[in-house]
């Protein structure tokens, strides 16, 4: 009969066992933190035709036109969605411009009550207005939100081992297919046929889980300033001395100096295996001044403008031609324009899911990143000149340049800040994650201007 095994005989102690579910809640963690911290911007731009109809009352009824047998025309809304767009995106760059030079100050807890609000807020009021001036209110709010809780997740990440950021890449991209399809299907009459307005408050609970997530689930790592409810000196991060001293008190009651050099070469491998295998970095960011932060800035140049030029061409697509890309019963399997432009939003996030999902398994140089967007580049090229002469035979071939172009998008995404990760040094790493998420925020700002004008020339041409 065989011994029973004892405690450490399967080659892993009880407390590397516990690191390792610890890892395992923070990976969940941060897969559902950017699952939860995009979905209402998604949500928002797929209900965008709803938005603009909206009457008195509540956002308009769903309204899913039948196809046409033969285009003849072009039927062309009087304000394009990428008016939608912008309200959907320039909250969130004043955001992400300007919270780099102060946000370290705000703890993590504090900004995530703020980005929690903030989306509860943007769904209840698409939801129960009566007109378009306070719709495009709630899409500012959720774009708000949005966009702090992108800066702070990813500085957040930066405390933890380098596989969050694939996670939380990861949690993006399914908050994109999950949310289109989510809309879609809810207010499809073929489907559940919900009303907008009873499908915007289905989604209020999005918020709970996003709360539950980070103050649950989550295992912060004992570097990261917690707020005291009571006591309001701890809703502001103590300054860089205050860490510094933080930061010593926490080695020396893991290890001492004295002890430290009296470890063997063996012991100070098994050390440094433990602390590789820790489920989060245990270090503090140092602080930086308005000087360095300002010179760190530069070398961020050659990551940022591929993704700023891969975000403009991708959104230029989105919110500025899809709509306009129609095709006849025959050729787009008789389903009309209203769902043919939701299964178009659906196909673009599962193209992004797709390849945000999988960069530990496909992971890119930095030298590629430009590579992507001209490739994305080239895709606004062509399905530009298909919305002006319509050469496409048959819907199933833009359904596949779409899935391309979220691939392409993705890629850019994780692989940017994947290698900012491993590239930049530790004590310049969450400011530099933080400012380099400005980029995608601001090519798609440069796209939602450029889609208004240019769908406007577009429908003024005979077709």
């Amino acid at each position: 009969m065989p011994a029973r095994r004892r405690d450490g005989e399967d080659g892993r102690s009880p407390e590397s066992r516990s690191a390792s579910t610890v890892s395992t809640q923070n990976l969940v963690g941060f897969w559902i933190l950017g699952l939860c911290n995009n979905f209402a911007y998604v949500v928002m731009l797929s209900a965008a035709k709803d938005i603009l109809e909206t009457e008195s009352g509540g956002i308009s009824k769903n309204g899913t036109h039948a196809c046409r047998e033969e285009i003849i025309d072009r039927q062309c809304q009087q304000l394009s969605t990428g008016a939608v767009l912008l309200a959907d995106i320039i909250p969130a760059l004043v955001v992400k411009v300007t919270a780099p030079l102060y946000i370290q100050m705000i703890p993590f807890g504090l900004r995530h009550f703020l980005v929690v609000m903030a989306q509860m807020l943007s769904f209840v009021l698409v939801a129960s207005s009566s007109n378009v001036k306070m719709a495009l209110l709630g899409v500012i709010v959720a774009s708000w939100g949005s966009g702090l809780g992108e800066i702070s997740y990813l500085a957040l990440a930066s405390y933890f081992d380098s596989k969050v950021v694939s996670m939380w890449s990861s949690g993006t991209g399914g908050a994109g297919i999950i949310g289109a399809m989510a809309y879609a299907v809810l207010t499809d009459p073929l489907m559940l046929h919900f009303t907008p307005r009873i499908a915007l408050y289905c989604m209020l609970i999005i918020p709970l889980i996003f709360a539950y997530t980070f103050w649950f689930l989550l295992q912060l790592p004992p570097t990261v300033h917690r707020i005291e409810v009571c006591k309001l000196k701890t809703y502001i991060v103590p300054k860089k001395t205050d860490c510094t001293n933080r930061s010593r008190r926490l080695s020396a009651s893991s290890e001492s100096d004295i002890e430290r050099p009296l470890l063997d070469e063996a012991d100070e491998d098994v050390a440094e295996d433990e602390e590789a295998s820790s489920p989060f970095t245990s270090r503090l960011q140092r602080g930086l001044t308005m000087y360095e932060k300002l010179k760190a800035v530069t070398p961020l140049f050659k990551y940022m403008i591929p993704l700023i030029i891969v975000y403009f061409a991708e959104y230029f697509i989105n919110q500025g031609l899809l709509e306009l890309l129609e095709f006849d019963c025959s050729h787009g399997f008789n389903i009309g324009p209203q769902s043919q432009y939701r299964w178009y939003q659906v196909l673009y996030q599962v193209g992004v899911f797709v390849s945000r999902s999988s960069s530990d398994v496909i992971a890119l140089p930095g030298e590629v990143l430009p590579l992507l967007a001209l490739l994305q580049v080239l895709n606004a090229t062509v399905l530009y000149f298909e919305a002006l002469n319509r050469f496409m035979s048959h819907i199933l071939l833009l359904m596949c340049v779409i899935v391309y172009e979220g691939l392409l998008g993705g890629a850019s995404y994780v692989n940017t800040f994947r290698v900012i990760h491993e590239e930049v040094p530790a004590d310049r790493k969450e400011f530099s994650m933080g400012f380099v998420s400005i980029s995608d925020t601001f090519g798609i700002l440069l796209a939602g201007f450029t889609a208004i004008p240019v769908h406007n020339i577009i429908c003024e041409q005979p077709l």
